[in-house]
């Protein structure tokens, strides 16, 4: 398509912000832009906007925050725009037939994994948690299930070894945002050789919970280090010093015969904090303690004394 397309977006996270950008750089005209209610954030629970409807705001964009997809007013209002196209990215609710049925040509979503791989809500996270060596970002025509639409286009990205779950986050917004517009501006080519995707292969990438952020010493420290990289900055890895909460936001594995219990500080160097893991060691090269700075661990042990033999949990 070399015209112009007219487009209703629905997304809310900052994942959701270079698409609905190139969107507006790329010429196309967004109608409507549609995102989840304002909601209380942080210690003080003050009222913030979304990533997404702070851009709109920005863009000029008018903008809806439905409380469910199934009101009344913003299907009306949708069916009255008679939009091109419904782009969808990171809305944070599955959207009923009735919407999906509204575009003039397809339902479109920018999913930040290769399908059928890692459906769901978080699968950034979890590729990382996985040790996967590539994620990428796939775009699909819309159906009522979860992300099993026919897949317009994909493309791969390797994951570094130091990658967290933000900085990933970053390149695959990106990467998105310029799919969704090369895919727009040759959409019938994409449509014709869309794909259906391969059910029997899908895997499913869950919600995280802060409580999943408890790390397990038993577990090897390869896993944990890929689990606290996968977790950073959301929801956060952490363990428990001396019964005081402590965030880890980087370590690096360590291979030794650690004959102490895991979770067991080893003997080391006075600037270096190596724990015991189920399988070799973690050294801890950044974290959080009470006083709320992330600190470099040289630093954090200079207002910390963490005898050998002290037990993380």
């Amino acid at each position: 398509m070399t015209q112009p397309c007219r487009i209703v977006f629905m997304g809310t996270p900052a994942f959701a912000v270079p698409a609905l950008q190139r969107l507006a750089s790329a010429g196309h005209t967004i109608l409507q832009v549609v995102t989840q209610p304002d909601r209380p954030k942080g210690r003080g629970k003050a009222v913030v906007f979304s990533p997404v409807k702070q851009m709109a705001l920005d863009l000029g964009c008018p903008v809806m925050q439905p409380l469910s997809v199934r009101d009344s007013e913003l299907s009306e209002t949708l069916f009255r725009l008679n939009p091109d196209f419904l782009v969808v990215v990171a809305y944070g609710q599955v959207l009923p037939r009735r919407i999906l049925s509204i575009p003039r040509i397809a339902a479109i979503n920018i999913h930040a994994s290769l399908l059928p791989r890692y459906r769901g809500p978080a699968p950034i996270q979890w590729a990382i948690i996985n040790r996967e060596k590539e994620t990428g970002i796939t775009l699909m025509l819309m159906d009522e299930g979860l992300d099993t639409g026919d897949i317009l286009a994909s493309a791969s990205i390797p994951i570094c070894p130091d990658d967290t779950s933000g900085a990933l986050h970053d390149r695959l917004a990106v990467l998105g945002a310029d799919m969704l517009v090369q895919t727009l501006a040759h959409f019938e080519i994409h449509q014709k050789h869309a794909m259906p995707q391969a059910h029997d292969k899908a895997t499913y990438a869950p919600m995280l919970k802060k409580e999943d952020g408890h790390l397990d010493w038993k577990k090897s420290a390869e896993e944990i280090e890929s689990l606290i990289r996968g977790l950073t900055p959301w929801p956060g890895a952490f363990c428990f010093l001396n019964g005081k909460r402590i965030k880890i936001f980087r370590a690096t594995p360590k291979i030794i015969a650690a004959n102490e219990l895991p979770g067991a500080v080893i003997k080391g160097f006075p600037d270096e904090l190596t724990i015991a893991t189920g399988c070799h060691a973690l050294i801890i090269q950044e974290l959080q303690g009470d006083s709320g700075k992330r600190l470099p661990v040289r630093d954090f042990l200079r207002g910390h004394s963490v005898m050998p033999g002290t037990i993380l949990t």
